[in-house]
């Protein structure tokens, strides 16, 4: 299996080494990757809706300090409860002795090893509340840690192993403008008013927030009260990182007055345990994030993103002296983001996670910014669609990552000495007897500028290409993300329906470098992306298996928009379903939570200052070409693309006499297809609504 060179923005090749797969695993590493070949019995069952509570999935593995065993979090779907449920599972490097390590009914998440390998510390809700815990892993022994008021996040021990270090929000006092009124005792009055002062007051999932700040705290690894380090209406947020000698901490924040209109600007800092004295170490423009402290402890590296007026800008490598001197950028020639650091045990070089055409991977880089390819196949943590994902730790020369295919969710798998090996198999119980759609590759030219496309079709189970099948165009959100050939729920299910499934990485997809994702700005949607979708549409129908009188578009987010601007742009499709899409961009940003970063990103300015653009952007404004019966599918709690939104081009369509239907999900915010049944609904509604514009044709 031969490296491939990354991709840089100079074209440099850099060629490496051949990872190796053990002999002994290889039927077993084939059979993940062309499992198609086992499924030829016609006889097998097709993935179905129901499916989807008997998945599971591997997220965060963490590799011991001795490199030789592995703890991840193994996801699942629980029926009764409709919930995503996770559990501590360990494995070791060589693949023996797989088996849970806290397991019940519980949500457990980001386990971390102690500098010695001999705890484990964790954060579940056993108690009834997301809370620390940690694990003695010679006696099997449990403790309960932390009693918090809020979830702990970015968990991180001390190299002394005395101190567990937390991020955590902190309430702070509400602003009133009136006094408050004492009723007469007995009174029943109207509930109090809720008064918003500040900039950032609602986020998805969340809704209307109490003021909050998120703070960084320290609390003693064998228990203890937790003792809030940082002060300040300011948030302090992402990974933290210990000081050798185990004093300070570094974080990430952006401590000045305006941070709620800024969304592109951070620095690192420290703070002293012992004094709380709060050191400013960068002070560049933009953000300096996620600081890593070298094993040495003589460097620090972190992601570097400049700042500017884009709706895309690429996380960079950086690496800098402890005291913030000698910054130096690693990644220059790397056309893309770098993300998830670690560094090797000898201080001389990191690993990063970064994106090449659709497939995430692990690159290293040298303090001299000499880059290599290690593996790609990271990817199968997004159960519903095939969005880039994957998680990676390294220790002692060993490294644990989440392995997607397109026809297993994440699997956890390792290098080790340059030889990769699959260490479990979550699926084989349920997907081993079921015939899937097969997903295959497919690049082509736009016809608005000849701009290469790369995208994906899945074919139905059992397909004939002398046959002619409908086609679902399904459109990715973002629209700054990609998709990739990884196993998807929500388009399996499509494929089993008998469609043929196309989805594609359109101009403003990652892992394609920076220019092609600023192929967008300022149009966001337009006809130049819409041109990417139906170009791909004509080169499958070119290949002679799809009935060009049976076509469908569907996406969320994004993709909702997309959907809705392209049936303002042509009839060809019988039917379309716009999930959570944004109809009119002169209303959209001033009631969505992602106001400060849209505006100042993806448009050119403020709405009253641009006028034309936004409404030219705007799917209502192609209202009066609008034929397609479209229906819509949005969470009556989504803070992202409100669900006004919806409303507006759901009456829009009823004035027009389109034949159109309006889905409200109750109880869900943006991210509608987060509980499984809600996935579930979700695609049964695609499918139940295509089916009725379905045109006969004879094969």
């Amino acid at each position: 299996m031969a490296r491939k060179s990354l991709k840089m923005k100079n074209n440099t090749k850099f060629n490496h080494p051949v990872i190796l797969i053990k002999k002994s695993l290889l039927g077993f590493f084939l059979m993940l990757v062309i499992s198609p070949a086992s499924n030829a019995d016609q006889n097998l069952a097709v993935f179905e809706p129901m499916d989807v509570f008997d998945l599971e999935w591997a997220t965060d593995p963490r590799v011991s300090p001795d490199g030789k065993t592995i703890v991840y979090v193994r996801k699942s779907n629980d029926v009764m409860k409709d919930r995503e449920r996770s559990n501590l599972w360990q494995v070791s490097a060589e693949g023996t002795d797989h088996r849970p390590l806290y397991s019940g009914l519980s949500s457990i998440k980001s386990p971390r090893w102690s500098p010695n390998g001999k705890k484990l510390a964790f954060v579940s809700n056993d108690t009834g509340s997301q809370q620390i815990h940690v694990r003695w892993l010679d006696n099997g022994e449990t403790a309960l840690i932390s009693q918090l008021q809020a979830s702990p996040s970015n968990l991180s021990w001390s190299p002394d192993g005395k101190w567990l270090a937390f991020t955590m929000n902190v309430k702070a006092a509400s602003e009133t403008i009136a006094e408050t009124r004492t009723k007469p005792e007995g009174a029943t009055w109207a509930k109090g008013p809720i008064t918003v002062t500040t900039t950032q007051y609602q986020y998805d999932g969340q809704g209307i927030v109490e003021p909050a700040y998120r703070h960084v705290f320290v609390v003693p690894a064998e228990g203890g009260s937790a003792r809030q380090l940082t002060e300040g209406n300011f948030n302090h947020y992402g990974s933290l990182a210990w000081s050798p000698e185990s004093t300070d901490i570094f974080f990430s924040a952006y401590r000045s007055a305006d941070w709620e209109l800024v969304s592109d600007e951070a620095d690192i800092y420290s703070v002293n345990l012992a004094t709380k004295d709060i050191k400013q170490i960068t002070n560049k423009s933009g953000a300096e994030r996620s600081p890593v402290i070298s094993p040495n402890g003589k460097l620090i590296a972190f992601n570097q993103e400049e700042r500017r007026p884009l709706a895309y800008t690429p996380d960079q490598i950086a690496i800098m002296d402890l005291n913030g001197n000698n910054i130096r950028l690693l990644t220059e020639d790397l056309d893309g983001d770098a993300n998830n650091l670690h560094w090797a045990n000898d201080s001389k070089s990191l690993f990063f996670a970064y994106d090449e055409r659709g497939i995430r991977k692990i690159g290293q880089v040298t303090t001299n910014g000499e880059l290599k390819e290690i593996t790609k196949g990271l990817g199968g943590t997004t159960l519903g669609r095939p969005y880039l994902s994957g998680d990676f730790h390294l220790a002692n020369n060993t490294i644990a990552y989440t392995h997607g295919t397109s026809e297993r969710p994440a699997n956890v798998a390792v290098i080790n000495e340059e030889e990769v090996q699959i260490l479990t198999a979550l699926n084989d119980d349920l997907l081993s007897h079921r015939k899937l759609g097969t997903v295959k590759e497919i690049t082509y030219k736009s016809s608005f500028d000849e701009q290469e496309i790369q995208g994906w079709y899945i074919t139905p189970p059992n397909f004939d290409p002398s046959k002619k099948y409908p086609l679902i165009l399904e459109i990715h959100g973002g629209p700054h993300l990609a998709y990739g050939p990884y196993f998807s729920a929500e388009l399996q299910i499509m494929a089993a329906a008998g469609y043929v499934v196309f989805y594609n990485n359109y101009r403003g997809s990652l892992s394609y470098g920076e220019d092609f994702a600023l192929l967008l700005q300022y149009k966001y949607s337009s006809e130049e992306d819409f041109a990417d979708h139906m170009s791909g549409i004509d080169t499958l129908i070119d290949l002679g298996f799809i009935d060009d009188t049976n076509l469908f578009v569907a996406g969320g987010s994004a993709g909702g928009i997309a959907t809705a601007y392209a049936v303002g742009l042509t009839d060809r499709f019988n039917a379309a379903v716009a999930a959570k899409p944004v109809i009119n961009w002169l209303s959209k940003p001033l009631t969505a939570d992602s106001m400060v970063s849209q505006i100042y990103h993806q448009f050119p300015g403020p709405p009253w200052e641009h006028l034309e653009h936004y409404w030219k952007r705007s799917p209502l404004s192609l209202m009066g070409n609008v034929t397609t019966p479209t229906m819509l599918l949005t969470g009556e709690d989504d803070r992202r693309t409100p669900i006004s939104e919806t409303e507006q081009f759901y009456q829009a369509l009823r004035l027009k006499g389109v034949d159109s239907a309006m889905v409200r999900l109750p109880d869900t915010s943006h991210g509608i297809a987060s509980r499984p049944s809600r996935l579930i609904t979700k695609v049964d509604h695609i499918l139940a609504w295509f089916e009725r514009y379905k045109t006969e044709t004879t094969q």
